[in-house]
């Protein structure tokens, strides 16, 4: 049997896609945000795959943090769910928290958002350096700048 597109056109799906230039605005978003407040951060925006499409680091942060906020924008493209939420899911059971110990990237620490537009994931959203609600509300500040949404 042959997988022909011919009366099947699910197999082919449309989505909307994050390119550079919105990832670099949503770069510019957080740190302008939390320069307002004071907090020093460091920002990376993933694709759906968390492959890195745009980032930055304050005058400051220390350099782990981008890889902390790289791994926050990770978790959030690839597990499709804020890193909040994964921390919910991960602390369920003593099987989950001992598996996800051994995963590398996966981080369950606030201020990774999945970015979300069309009903789609387009990508992940990290922000390191700050409190965790603070660094969360860098990165939802930057989605609304744009128009798009954590939530699918």
């Amino acid at each position: 049997m042959g997988l022909g597109v011919e009366g099947n056109a699910s197999l082919i799906e449309m989505k909307p896609v994050l390119r550079s230039a919105p990832a670099l605005q949503l770069v510019h978003h957080v740190l302008d945000h939390a320069a307002s407040r004071g907090w020093s951060v460091a920002v990376v925006v993933a694709d759906p795959g968390g492959e890195v499409l745009a980032s930055a680091r304050m005058d400051g942060v220390a350099p782990a943090t981008l890889g902390f906020a790289a791994d926050k924008a990770f978790t959030a493209a690839t597990m499709r769910r804020s890193t909040r939420d994964f921390f919910t899911r991960m602390n369920g059971t003593d099987e989950l928290r001992v598996g996800l110990a051994n995963r590398p990237r996966l981080i369950t620490w606030q201020g990774g958002l999945p970015i979300c537009h069309e009903k789609a994931v387009i990508g992940g959203i990290g922000v390191s350096g700050a409190q965790g609600h603070e660094d969360a509300e860098c990165a939802e500040a930057a989605l609304r700048s744009l128009g798009l949404s954590s939530g699918i």
